[in-house]
């Protein structure tokens, strides 16, 4: 009796697991604003066991291959490090350090930044649906999975739309995975991504100063401070004329 018991409930199990598993796919977006969508997990407590096949580690070394490296350089006075990793997109990550050497990200606020989830940049308009010149990119989906720091790229619906605007983790969200590109992990300054201002859009948006890869030796760039208020000059009062 017990074992045709486990034999059912198996079966079943076998029949529902699908339908959990397109519950935790993304939505599909159907305009051309280029969004990243997902539902909170409710397999993450199972993960470790993906997560030892598929290792998460990278290399956290700023004196390492500069060349793959991205720094962003944050209004709020800090900055990111980004291991960019060619091995998993090869065409992301040099449409990345493209855009970043012409100076596309420079002064593109967070204009997506969804507590417990992610901060989403690299629309120069604000306003998810703007993108560079440049031609679309083919998907370069991988197993690695989106876990806090991932760096990922941003589309539409359409899978292979991604362009120029991408998002880092707050925390671990693994039904994007095989669904949008990862392309590089934070290695330095999270705290820094942390104190992005949220909001869709935030009223006050957090924006990068400069982007720049670590080869380049670029300094680190400040956001200037903000204006003084205009001083209040009273108006001039006539002096009374002497008869």
């Amino acid at each position: 009796m017990t074992i045709r018991f486990l034999s059912a409930a198996l079966a079943l199990l076998a029949f529902l697991a699908p339908a959990a598993y397109a519950q935790d796919a993304p939505a599909a977006s159907t305009s051309n604003v280029q969004t990243v969508e997902g539902a909170p997990d409710s397999a993450e407590a199972a993960r470790p066991a993906q997560q030892n096949r598929y290792p998460l580690a990278v290399d956290a070394d700023l004196t390492h291959d500069p060349e793959n490296i991205l720094f962003l350089d944050l209004s709020n006075g800090k900055r990111v490090a980004i291991r960019l990793v060619p091995q998993w997109a090869p065409n992301h990550v040099e449409r990345i350090k493209t855009l970043t050497r012409q100076g596309f990200y420079d002064g593109v606020i967070f204009h997506r930044v969804i507590d417990g989830f992610m901060a989403q940049t690299g629309d120069p308009t604000g306003t998810g649906q703007g993108g560079s010149d440049l031609p679309d990119l083919q998907a370069e989906f991988n197993q690695l999975p989106h876990v806090r720091g991932t760096v990922s790229m941003a589309r539409a619906s359409d899978k292979n739309s991604a362009n120029s605007q991408f998002f880092i983790m707050f925390y671990p969200r693994f039904s994007l995975d095989r669904n949008y590109t990862n392309f590089g992990r934070v290695i330095a300054g999270m705290d820094a991504v942390d104190a992005i201002e949220r909001g869709e859009p935030p009223q006050h948006p957090t924006f990068i100063v400069q982007a720049s890869i670590a080869a380049d030796n670029k300094p680190q760039k400040f956001a200037p401070p903000p204006a003084a208020p205009e001083a209040i000059v009273p108006p001039a009062t006539l002096q009374p004329v002497a008869p």
